[in-house]
């Protein structure tokens, strides 16, 4: 990665416009709990994580249940097949931004197992096609690196409707 800075500057009107882009390369540590997920993505696996006082699984997991705010650490593996809870299609290409050329969609989708939806793209879809309530599966990319975009994109199961 390079570590680039683009400054450009334009009179227009009268006025000086400064336009940059700012290229800051960084490392971070995910932390306890996305590394263990994304190690699971790594292997091809999903895991959510239990909250037992309110007995559901939230995927992606969490270090803390939004509901009751209690520590969580049970681990449990959840499907890679789910349920499009809702989406939304993209028709502006940001090769930046997106993982994908555009026409594409973005959905949540609940998985098997899970009480939470993980946003995810959606490909192999006629997105004139995807509607709520439809079943989706996981395709892993080929070579998992553990990270988020292991899930390559959920695509529609056979038959789905």
């Amino acid at each position: 990665m390079q570590n680039e800075t683009v400054f450009e500057v334009e009179e227009r009107g009268g006025l000086l416009l400064h336009q940059g882009v700012i290229r800051v390369p960084y490392t971070w540590a995910a932390g306890a709990v996305a590394s263990k997920f994304y190690v699971g993505l790594r292997n091809r696996k999903i895991y959510g994580i239990r909250c037992r006082m309110c007995n559901i699984v939230l995927v992606p997991p969490k270090k803390t249940c939004h509901q009751c705010f209690s520590d969580l650490s049970e681990w449990v593996e959840v499907s890679d097949e789910g349920t499009l809870q809702t989406f939304t299609v993209v028709h502006y290409s940001e090769p930046e931004l997106h993982p994908m050329k555009a026409p594409f969609a973005y959905g949540i989708i609940k998985l098997d197992g899970a009480d939470t939806g993980m946003t995810h793209l959606v490909g192999e879809a006629d997105l004139k096609a995807l509607r709520e309530g439809m079943r989706l599966k996981a395709v892993f990319e080929e070579k998992p690196k553990g990270n988020y975009l292991d899930i390559k994109y959920f695509k529609p199961m056979k038959g789905a409707r």
